[in-house]
């Protein structure tokens, strides 16, 4: 079967073209292991048009992935795709999983997958290959679909995949890879090069409030012999040069760290730096795990630090963590050799001017490389959704609207307007970077010159207020 998968574009003001899409990756894997022909259509960088594709090559099933920044293109994609073909259009991601019955309510979207999507596509593709049957589908778990009489029916939930080591290695096949560049500020004496994500383990044991994972609260891992053989192929059979490693909570079980460390030095791939994506958790790390990440390749460990208060912490995201254990992360990381980065929140419910200036002077007193401040945005199907809709005032009508990288409050909540909020968040950026000591180390740094272009474009774009064009589409 001809199956063509789609990453819809973003409209966000960074770049978003260092590696291609894991998850979509995955799926590669799953229909090529079906024998199925398969293209992909990358909407952040393939030149080529999708009607073009969909002319040439004609395909039987179309799947689609969106995030909630991602749904409306989403939505606007499969339009495209029903308007060229009458063939069957699959939407999977987070926000689809988290809100079903809105996507399904469009007429260009006739399937929606929840939750993890490699055996429920195995299943779906094999079924619609012999044609679009609802009996057939409702056998299937984790599906939400319309029927041809237009009722719309959700199968049950499908359990998790406990067994990672039983999935196949991405496949990148299908990518354009010569349009994927590394843009991650990495160190000075590294080219960029060709950069590939990897995923270790899925899941998380914490449920922070502003977090919108959609699997249960449970954190699985793939043996570190199935990681290694990824590693390896990764850097011998696909030329990679950087590897970002993408898990929620990387560092939950530490021997399993240790011994991924161990492999990859007794395999000498430790030549080949690699970073953390995401943030590792503070509480769970200490000076000899990370001095052994940092011999097995490792050259930037990032932490969700989110505030400097430890009422909001505890209290309003249930971080689990003190800021003793955050000083003690960095301070460590720091004396190893790791390159670090901080991601911190600003406007988080039930915060004042108090604690987010608590936030601030925190972020400059840990003095990551790179300190990444964010203002909370509360994404459907998360706790902080649900206290801002019952306490406070939602600012954003739109799902476009839900990316956070513009400097605008999302919600309101008493005591809190959205003015203080969007202050506090310029001003976050202005203290931290603007230091006379942090400009000095910024200007002896080669990647900061070569960065300057790109670094210049996109905070232009964040601090003049930078607006999204308007679509069409439904709003939130």
């Amino acid at each position: 079967m001809r199956v063509l998968l789609i990453n819809p574009p973003y409209n966000i003001p960074i770049e978003t073209r260092a590696s291609p899409p894991l998850g979509l990756a995955y799926l590669v894997a799953i229909s090529e292991r079906r024998g199925d022909e398969v293209r992909v259509w990358d909407g952040e960088v393939d030149p080529e048009p999708l009607e073009k594709i969909l002319e040439e090559f004609r395909p039987e099933v179309v799947g689609i992935t969106a995030t909630t920044v991602q749904i409306k293109m989403a939505w606007k994609t499969a339009e495209r795709v029903k308007k060229a073909l009458n063939v069957p259009v699959v939407l999977g991601g987070v926000h689809p999983t988290l809100m079903p019955e809105e996507s399904i309510s469009h007429p260009a979207i006739d399937v929606v997958v929840r939750g993890e999507g490699e055996e429920t596509w195995e299943e779906l593709t094999s079924s619609l290959e012999r044609g679009f049957d609802p009996q057939a589908l409702k056998q299937i778990r984790g599906l939400t679909f319309r029927t041809p009489s237009g009722e719309i029916i959700s199968t049950p939930d499908r359990p998790v995949i406990m067994d990672l080591d039983s999935l196949p290695f991405p496949s990148y096949r299908p990518f354009k890879m010569r349009l994927y560049t590394n843009l991650q500020p990495t160190i000075d004496h590294l080219p960029r090069g060709r950069s590939f994500p990897i995923m270790t383990s899925r899941g998380c044991p914490y449920r922070c409030s502003y977090c919108s994972q959609i699997s249960p609260r449970r954190w699985r891992m793939r043996s570190p012999e199935n990681v290694l053989a990824e590693w390896r192929w990764l850097v011998k059979d696909m030329g990679a040069l950087e590897i970002g490693v993408l898990d929620d909570t990387f560092n939950v079980d530490r021997e399993r760290v240790i011994r991924i460390c161990e492999l990859l030095i007794r395999e000498k791939l430790n030549h080949v730096p690699w970073i953390m994506i995401n943030g590792i958790r503070a509480n769970l790390v200490d000076k000899e795990l990370l001095r052994k990440m940092r011999e097995a390749g490792c050259i930037r460990v990032a932490f969700g630090v989110e505030s400097g208060d430890q009422r909001i912490l505890d209290e309003v995201i249930h971080k689990q963590l003190t800021l003793e254990q955050v000083r003690n992360a960095f301070k460590w990381a720091k004396e190893v050799g790791l390159e670090t980065i901080g991601f911190f929140i600003i406007g988080l419910p039930g915060e004042t001017e108090e604690t987010m200036e608590k936030t601030i002077r925190f972020a400059i007193e840990l003095d990551p490389l790179v300190a990444n401040f964010s203002i909370a945005t509360p994404f459907p199907g998360t706790e902080m959704y649900e206290v801002v809709k019952r306490e406070g005032k939602l600012l954003i009508k739109d799902w476009d609207d839900f990316a956070f990288f513009e400097g605008k409050a999302h919600f309101e909540m008493p005591g809190m307007p959205a003015e203080l909020v969007e202050r506090k968040w310029r001003e976050a950026y202005r203290r931290f970077y603007l230091r006379p000591k942090r400009v000095l180390k910024a200007l002896t740094r080669k990647r900061t010159w070569l960065d300057l272009p790109r670094t210049l474009k996109v905070a232009w774009k964040t601090f003049t207020g930078y607006k999204r064009g308007r679509r069409d589409g439904n709003t939130c």
